[in-house]
């Protein structure tokens, strides 16, 4: 009794592992969805401060994505976004945090990352989305915090996001900082 005891309790364990892990990841992209998104956010924005590192923040959606729905089809729309995680997933270094933060709105958290090495992940991410999706573009948006002056957290989705808008007023890929 106590051995199946303790293996009931290891399944257990794990299993709760499992749930926790599956609670902070998008279904879709299988990436971090937006409330684990605020809590690496919080987490990665504290550490800079402490080492005094920059942090920078991207921000970015599908060009025109809704007609990519509707004229395609939803199950078209969700595989472009299926694509786009694996994209950014293959672009980014391993302490870079990716998240999907709604519909067809993307970020990534980078710690200890500038605005310059910002842009070449950035542009990596353009070039596999680009080689599967040629007809689609996305609109990139930069925003980078530290060393001299922190800015808090939704600060800095503000200032990425409004380069986000930036960057769409021209057509094609388009990243702004």
């Amino acid at each position: 009794t106590e051995i199946y005891a303790k293996g009931l309790e290891e399944k257990v364990a794990e299993r709760t592992k499992q749930l926790e892990e599956q609670s902070k990841l998008d279904p879709l992209t299988n990436i971090y969805n937006p409330r684990a998104m605020q809590d690496a956010f919080r987490r990665e924005l504290a550490l800079a401060k402490r080492r005094q590192t920059k942090l920078s923040f991207v921000y970015f959606d599908v060009d025109n994505f809704k007609d990519i729905n509707d004229t395609h089809g939803h199950i078209k729309g969700d595989e472009v976004l299926k694509n786009i995680g694996l994209s950014i997933k293959s672009s980014i270094r391993e302490t870079d945090i990716p998240c999907r933060y709604g519909g067809d709105e993307f970020c990534i958290i980078l710690p200890d990352c500038s605005s310059d090495e910002t842009t070449a992940i950035c542009e990596k991410i353009i070039k596999d989305f680009s080689a599967k999706y040629p007809d689609y573009s996305l609109s990139i948006g930069i925003a980078e915090t530290g060393t001299n002056e922190y800015v808090d957290e939704q600060q800095l989705i503000k200032l990425a996001d409004q380069n986000m808008y930036r960057a769409k007023k021209e057509p094609g890929f388009k990243i702004c900082s």
